[in-house]
C-alpha cells in the first residue's frame, strides 16, 4: 500500500493580497477584497481565475464559496472547505486542506484565503452582548476575565513562571517583526518602527507581561494561496513553494472546559508538530524560514518551544532580537512583518511570506531558504501548522 502523505505532492503556485488597512478602514466591501486577493493569485501563478475550482478558508469566513465562483465565472465548484474554529488557528489547516483535495482528486485548482472588513461589519471578536454568559463564560465573566489578552495571558503567565523565562524574550519578538516591517511597503507599521525604550514604556495591556506591542493589530484586506498538483505548478509562471507537510488538531482535552485542561500552560502545537516533522522528513534544524503567527508574543514564545525550534531552558538566550532578525540572526522571524507589524490577515500573510521567502523574492530574503514552517495561530483549539520547501527539498 503507497504512503499516505501529502508530502511533495502540491505546491502554492500563486499568491495575492491586496492593500492592508488599518481595522475599519477599507474601502471596499469584504466580498470584494476576496475576489482581488484571488484574482492576484491567479494572476502570480498564470493562469485564470474561471480555473479556480474549489475554496478553503477558516475562522469563520463570510465570502462563502458559491457567491465567489458565481463571480469569478469559474467552470464548476468541486470544493469547499470551511475549517472550524475561529481566529488564525485554521490559517494552516486551510492550506492543508486544499492540498488535501487537490491530492484525492475532488479538486485541481483550490484558492485557500482570508477576508475581513471591519468597518463593514463587527469588529472582529468583539461581544455580541449576549443576555446571559454560558458556557466557559459563565465561570469567567463574573470575575473580568473576557478578552483574548487575558485569558491568554494566565497560560503565559504559568509558563513563564515554570521556565524562568524573561519578559525580554517577548520584547525581542516584538522588536524584530517590527524591524522587518519597515522593510515591507505593505506593512500597515511601515515607518513606526520600535525600539527597546518605546517597547518598556508603552502601556500594560494586560500585567505582568503583555505591553501593548505584544498584542496583534486589527485590520482589514484579504490574502489568498492557490494550490494546485506539483506537476502543474512547475509549468507555471512563479517557483513554487511545495507542501511538504500539514499538521491540524489539538492536544489531549485541550478545549476541556474553565481553563481545565492537562497541559495547561502550552500552545496545543505537542502532539502536532512531531507528527508533521515525520511527513515532511525533516526537523526543527532544517527550517531556515519560521513564520509564527503572533495573537500574543507570548503565544509564539510557546509556539516556537513546542515545536522544537527553541528549547524552553535556553530561551532567554535564544529569544534575543539580533537573532530573530534577517541580519546575521541565527532564526530570522517574521521576516515581513507578522501579525504585530505587517498586518494581522489572520496569519496567511505568513503563508504568503514563506512562500516569496522559497522563491527567493522576499524583501527582507534569508540566505538558508530550501523549508520553511508556518505556525498557525497558538491557544486555541483546533490548531494548525504547515512546512513549505523548494524543490531541493523533494
Amino acid at each position: 500500500m503507497s504512503e499516505r502523505t501529502l508530502r511533495g505532492k502540491t505546491a502554492i503556485a500563486g499568491i495575492g493580497e491586496t492593500t492592508y488597512y488599518r481595522h475599519g478602514k477599507s474601502p471596499d466591501s469584504e466580498f470584494k477584497l476576496a475576489l482581488e486577493a484571488i484574482v492576484r493569485a491567479c494572476e502570480d501563478a498564470g493562469i485564470s481565475p474561471r480555473d479556480v475550482d474549489g475554496f478553503a478558508s477558516y475562522g469563520n469566513d463570510r465570502s462563502d464559496a458559491g457567491r465567489l465562483a458565481a463571480a469569478l465565472g469559474i467552470k464548476e465548484l468541486r470544493f469547499s472547505n470551511m475549517f472550524w474554529g475561529g481566529g488564525g488557528g485554521g490559517v494552516c489547516g486551510a492550506v492543508g486542506n486544499a492540498a488535501a483535495a487537490v491530492v484525492t482528486g475532488m479538486a485541481d485548482c483550490v484558492i485557500a484565503f482570508r477576508s475581513l472588513a471591519q468597518g463593514q461589519f463587527a469588529r472582529y471578536g468583539r461581544s455580541g452582548g449576549a443576555p446571559i454568559a454560558a458556557g466557559d463564560d459563565a465561570f469567567l465573566f463574573p470575575y473580568g476575565l473576557m478578552s483574548p489578552a487575558q485569558r491568554f495571558a494566565m497560560k503565559v503567565t504559568r509558563f513563564m513562571h515554570d521556565h524562568g523565562i524573561r519578559q525580554e524574550a517577548l520584547r525581542a519578538i516584538s522588536l524584530a517583526c517590527y524591524h522587518h516591517a519597515q522593510n515591507n511597503p505593505n506593512a500597515v507599521m511601515r515607518g513606526r518602527p520600535l525600539d527597546a525604550a518605546m517597547y518598556d514604556a508603552s502601556r500594560w495591556i494586560i500585567e505582568p507581561h503583555f505591553h501593548l506591542y505584544d498584542c496583534c493589530q486589527e485590520n482589514d484586506g484579504a490574502a489568498a494561496v492557490l494550490v494546485v498538483p506539483a506537476e502543474r505548478a512547475r509549468d507555471l509562471r512563479n517557483t513554487p513553494a511545495y507542501l511538504l507537510a500539514c499538521g491540524q488538531g489539538s492536544d489531549h482535552r485541550s478545549a476541556a472546559p474553565v481553563h481545565n485542561m492537562p497541559d495547561y500552560p502550552g500552545s496545543h502545537f505537542k502532539s502536532l508538530a512531531p507528527r508533521m516533522y515525520e511527513m515532511a522528513k525533516l526537523g526543527p534544524a532544517d527550517m531556515g524560514i519560521v513564520q509564527c503567527y503572533e495573537n500574543f508574543t507570548g503565544g509564539v514564545l510557546m509556539s516556537l518551544v513546542e515545536h522544537g525550534l527553541v528549547p524552553a531552558d535556553q530561551a532567554n538566550e535564544m529569544l534575543t532580537a539580533e537573532n530573530l532578525m534577517v541580519e546575521g540572526g541565527a532564526m530570522p522571524l517574521n521576516t515581513s512583518g507578522g501579525n504585530l507589524a505587517e498586518c494581522y490577515m489572520h496569519g496567511l500573510e505568513m503563508v504568503i511570506e514563506a512562500v516569496r521567502q522559497i522563491r527567493g523574492t522576499a524583501i527582507n530574503q534569508v540566505k538558508r531558504n530550501d523549508a520553511a514552517i508556518v505556525i498557525g495561530g497558538p491557544m486555541v483549539t483546533p490548531v494548525s501548522s504547515l512546512i513549505l520547501g523548494s524543490e531541493a527539498t523533494l
